[in-house]
């Protein structure tokens, strides 16, 4: 630099240092180390939940344009900006992210918001985003929800104008029944109804239907009538018996279900016919006599359910010929397994076992994957017993075991192996928390860092997975959800996972078990048994309210509980008082161990009579035939209660198996 003056000398430098300062400035930027960057928004996070909206906005900004959570934090941005009004500093990250991260399933988010936004101020250029999400994504519920404002967009240019085009009208017109169609029950699903009908517009028969169906969804049962009255009845007729019912007009259900499917059914759902049918029995005084008025009047479509309750209600000696009908009449429909997996055991009833061999053989080969198909594996295992063939009964055991590991006939095989009589197996389970719920994930990938972050509402954004939703609602407490939700995946899943794979914990959650394990031990109940009992009776809500009144978590009648509660002097209070965990866990158990006693501590009969009552075991006991507790299961009257004590001892088996202490 000799010759230029001190002057440009130190324009110059202060040049390079400010280069120098915005580099490592832009460098700070992009790079930043993973734990600084977590660090960040942790914190932005927590600033977020107290409410500090301008001090979180802040801190995630400051996360690195080069870090994996950066769309994450530049969303959260937005939603901080939100929460200040400041809907200028919104859409521009919104824009950011959209723009900068297309496949960023927050970027379709982020989309739909920005035009949502836009909305009131600049209508064309959120139609324009609506348009894209439309054209991008169609299968989303965002397309869905774009249609809806595609048409109302149209809808307000036009409202007040003088000169309102029916072809304008028409596409509006498309915009909600799409999304009706679509959405029936969705959040905007009244809002397009009440536009719709703003429309000085005729509307279709089929169309008053679609409004009528979303009226009675959100149980708005008066508007429901009213649309139903303009639609054609040879449509209409299953949803009308259905709102009928709701409005408790039991004479005008009574009759469309009647005159429907005499007339109507060829054009229902089997699944609508299944509805309107237990509609009907659910207001009959003479059940049986119903279901014969039902069968006769049935058409073909749909009848085979209906002759699927005539078997069910018919004396035990007649339901092998009624059952064999059916089949023959049906042996490709939804109940031909059910049919023949009766004609089955009917045969081991009558210790036809040759027989019964050979249908049950030719049950599975037909219908292996059926509802049915463990139990007529495992009474095949049990026919083999009889017939003293080691090898070939034990395969059978085995293979109910490994094809249906989580059934109840798996835990009788189990039992049937071992030859154990007892149907409590007297073990301890060792407790496990409730885990993500995959072992093999990078500590490095986005979904872990989220969850590791506690980001769960941004996590249940851009995941798709149940078993992860599951555990999202469970770590926020929401023990119900999370489990009905893992419960449902895990029935969809063939093969069944291994014991300790971490989905099952989920399926399978080990809750308020202090309390249930203590008050088991008071009361010499299994305590893995009561869970199962908790598990299925209120699903882990203790707020869990049934139809007729039963109570928390264990259900109990408040009358019953009462009356355990004043003779142990647990000093119940209330009804709502039950709603109380631990002191309902303490009065079920101790109603649980007096049904336990009078029933010579058989757990099978005391948790039958748990749900069907005490004086039902009773008379079934004097009234059934049966050769072992296999067969008194199988022979239970009440189909709810014979369902009630197989879902309770398949929990009971399935907490076993995952939680034993091997």
């Amino acid at each position: 630099m000799q010759g230029m003056s001190n002057k440009y000398k130190i324009i110059i430098a202060s040049i390079i240092i400010g280069v120098c300062f915005l580099a490592g400035f832009g460098f700070a930027l992009l790079y930043q180390p993973v734990s600084k960057t977590m660090r960040i928004y942790s914190h932005a996070m927590q600033d977020y939940a107290k409410g500090d909206y301008q001090n979180s906005y802040y801190l995630f900004s400051r996360v690195s344009f080069l870090s994996k959570l950066k769309p994450y934090a530049i969303y959260h941005q937005a939603l901080c900006a939100r929460e200040l009004n400041d809907k200028k500093s919104e859409m521009k990250q919104y824009r950011l992210l959209f723009n900068n991260y297309t496949k960023n399933k927050l970027s379709l988010r982020a989309r739909y918001s920005a035009a949502q936004l836009l909305l009131q101020d600049e209508p064309e250029q959120a139609k324009k985003y609506f348009e894209q999400i439309i054209k991008n994504y169609p299968d989303t519920d965002y397309a869905i929800a774009s249609e809806y404002y595609l048409g109302l967009i149209l809808f307000e240019k036009y409202k007040n104008k003088k000169i309102f085009p029916m072809s304008v009208k028409d596409d509006i017109e498309m915009a909600f029944r799409h999304y009706l169609e679509k959405a029936p029950q969705g959040r905007l699903a009244l809002n397009a109804v009440s536009n719709w009908l703003l429309l000085d517009k005729e509307i279709s028969k089929d169309d008053y239907l679609l409004m009528a169906n979303t009226y009675y969804l959100f149980k708005d049962y008066g508007h429901a009538r009213e649309l139903l009255a303009n639609a054609s009845l040879s449509d209409s007729w299953v949803l009308d018996v259905k709102n009928s019912y709701a409005l408790k007009n039991y004479s005008r259900a009574k009759y469309l279900v009647q005159y429907g499917l005499q007339n109507f059914a060829q054009y229902a759902d089997e699944k609508d016919i299944r509805d309107v049918v237990d509609i009907y029995l659910s207001m009959s005084n003479s059940k049986k006599d119903d279901i014969d008025f039902l069968f006769n009047i049935s058409k073909p479509k749909g009848k085979d359910y209906v002759w699927s309750l005539k078997c069910e209600a018919a004396p035990l000696a007649y339901q092998a010929g009624c059952y064999k009908q059916l089949y023959l009449n049906y042996s490709s429909g939804q109940y031909a397994p059910l049919a023949l997996s009766n004609l089955f055991f009917d045969r081991i009833l009558a210790r036809d076992y040759e027989s019964a061999d050979k249908i049950g053989k030719d049950f599975l080969n037909k219908f292996k994957d059926s509802a049915s198909a463990p139990m007529v594996m495992f009474w095949l295992g049990k026919v083999a017993e009889k017939n003293s063939e080691y090898d070939e009964y034990m395969s059978y055991f085995k293979s109910t075991i490994a094809n249906y590991p989580d059934t109840y006939y798996a835990y009788r095989a189990y039992l049937a192996m071992k030859h154990i009589n007892s149907a409590i197996l007297n073990a301890y389970i060792k407790e496990q928390p409730v885990e993500y719920p995959y072992k093999n994930i990078s500590k490095n990938d986005v979904i872990f860092k989220l969850a590791e972050l506690k980001d769960y509402d941004i996590l249940l954004e851009i995941t798709d997975d149940d078993f992860i939703k599951s555990w999202i609602y469970y770590q926020k407490g929401d023990y119900s959800h999370s489990m009905l939700i893992a419960r449902d995946a895990m029935e969809k899943i063939t093969p069944k996972p291994e014991r300790t794979d971490l989905r099952w914990r989920l399926v399978y959650p080990i809750d308020y078990y202090d309390e249930i394990r203590k008050y088991a031990d008071l009361t010499g109940n299994d305590a893995p048994l009561m869970l199962a009992l908790v598990r299925e009776e209120s699903y882990f809500n203790p707020e869990a309210k049934s139809s007729v009144g039963a109570r928390g978590l264990m259900q109990l009648m408040p009358a019953t509980a009462k009356e355990i509660s004043a003779h142990y002097g647990y000093g119940l209070m209330s009804d709502d008082d039950l709603f109380k965990p631990e002191l309902n866990i303490k009065i079920g158990n101790s109603y649980y161990a007096q049904l336990r006693s009078m029933l010579n501590n058989l757990d099978i009969s005391a948790i039958a009579a748990y749900n069907g009552g005490i004086g039902s075991i009773g008379r079934w006991k004097k009234n059934l035939s049966y050769g072992d507790t296999d067969e008194f299961v199988e022979q239970i009257p009440y189909t709810e209660t014979k369902n009630y004590v197989k879902k309770v001892f398949r929990s009971y088996w399935n907490y076993l198996r995952i939680y034993i202490d091997e």
